[in-house]
C-alpha cells in the first residue's frame, strides 16, 4: 500500500472547507498511485470540525477511515506546540474531534499548548504521533528536549523540505537525527493541492485498516520510503499554484510563502 502520512484537504488555513476541492484531492491521489492518506489538517485552520462534516456528508467512514474515490483517509491533525514545531496526530474520527475541542484554548499564537501537554493528551487518545519537518527553519524540532522528542513515533521526511534544502542535505541532517533518538521516519507530501501528490510516499508491505496497523507496522519499520523523480517540480509547481489560487482568493501570502525558494 501506498500512503502519504502528511496532507492538507483545504488550499489554506483562510480558505473555507470544499467538498468539489477534495473530491479533485482524491481524484488525483488515487491517479498518483497513492491507496491512502493521513488527513493532518491544521487545528487552527478556519473551522476545522466543518471538514468532517463535510466528508461525513459525501464519503463512507468504516471507524477507522473514509473512503474516497478508492483513496483511504485516515484522520488526523497538525498542532502547533509552544516551543516551536509542529506534531501530526492521527488517529479515530471521534478522538481526533475530541483532542481539537481539547486544543481550542490553544489556537492563538501566544497560547500555543506546551510539547510535554501535546504528548500526554495524545496518548490518553492513543494516537500516532510524527514530529513535523524536524529541519524547517521556521518551525524546527531537533531543538527540542530530547526525552520528549522520543516519545514520538516517528519523524516526518518532508517533501517541502527536501525541495527546499535538496534530498541529499535535507536527509543528511534528518537520518542521524532520527537514529539518535530511535525513531523511524515516514514520508509525508504536506500537500494543499492536488500537484503535489505523489512526491515522496510510504510502500508498506502490508494492507493497513487501522490508525494501529498504521503504528504497528511503522514501529517495526515494515515500509520503505520512495522519493519521486520528479519531486521538484511537483512542489515547485504545487507551490506556484497555491499562490495564485490564494492571491484569486484575495488571501495574503503566509510567513512561510514569502520565504520561499523557488530552485531546490
Amino acid at each position: 500500500m501506498l500512503i502519504d502520512l502528511h496532507t492538507h484537504g483545504k488550499l489554506s488555513k483562510q480558505s473555507d472547507f470544499s467538498l468539489d476541492y477534495f473530491h479533485e484531492m482524491m481524484q488525483e491521489a488515487k491517479l498518483n498511485g497513492l491507496d491512502a492518506v493521513a488527513l493532518t489538517e491544521h487545528f487552527n485552520t478556519k473551522n476545522y470540525e466543518a471538514i468532517y462534516e463535510g466528508l461525513d456528508s459525501a464519503f463512507p467512514y468504516n471507524g477507522h477511515y473514509y473512503e474516497a474515490h478508492g483513496v483511504r483517509v485516515f484522520p488526523g491533525i497538525e498542532v502547533d506546540i509552544r516551543e516551536t514545531g509542529h506534531i501530526l496526530l492521527i488517529g479515530k474520527k471521534e478522538k481526533i474531534l475530541a483532542i481539537r475541542t481539547e486544543l481550542e484554548p490553544y489556537t492563538s499564537k501566544e497560547n500555543f499548548i506546551p510539547f510535554a501537554q501535546l504528548l500526554k493528551l495524545a496518548d490518553t487518545y492513543h494516537l500516532l504521533k510524527i514530529g513535523g519537518h524536524p529541519f524547517r527553519d521556521s518551525t524546527p524540532l531537533h531543538q527540542l528536549n530530547r526525552e520528549l522528542l522520543i516519545q514520538l513515533d516517528a519523524l516526518d521526511l518532508n517533501a517541502k523540505d527536501l525541495y527546499k534544502q535538496g534530498v541529499e542535505v535535507n536527509r543528511q541532517k534528518l537520518e542521524p537525527f532520527a537514529e539518535e533518538l530511535g525513531l523511524p521516519i515516514v514520508a509525508g507530501s504536506d500537500t494543499h493541492q492536488c500537484l503535489q501528490y505523489g512526491s515522496v510516499v510510504n510502500r508498506f508491505n502490508e494492507p493497513i485498516h487501522t490508525v494501529e496497523d498504521l503504528k504497528q507496522a511503522i514501529k517495526n519499520r515494515r515500509y520503505e520510503i520512495e522519493i519521486s523523480a520528479a519531486l521538484d517540480i511537483k512542489v515547485k509547481a504545487s507551490v506556484m499554484l497555491k499562490k495564485v489560487l490564494k492571491q484569486l482568493k484575495g488571501e495574503p501570502p503566509s510567513r512561510e510563502e514569502l520565504e520561499e525558494v523557488y530552485t531546490s
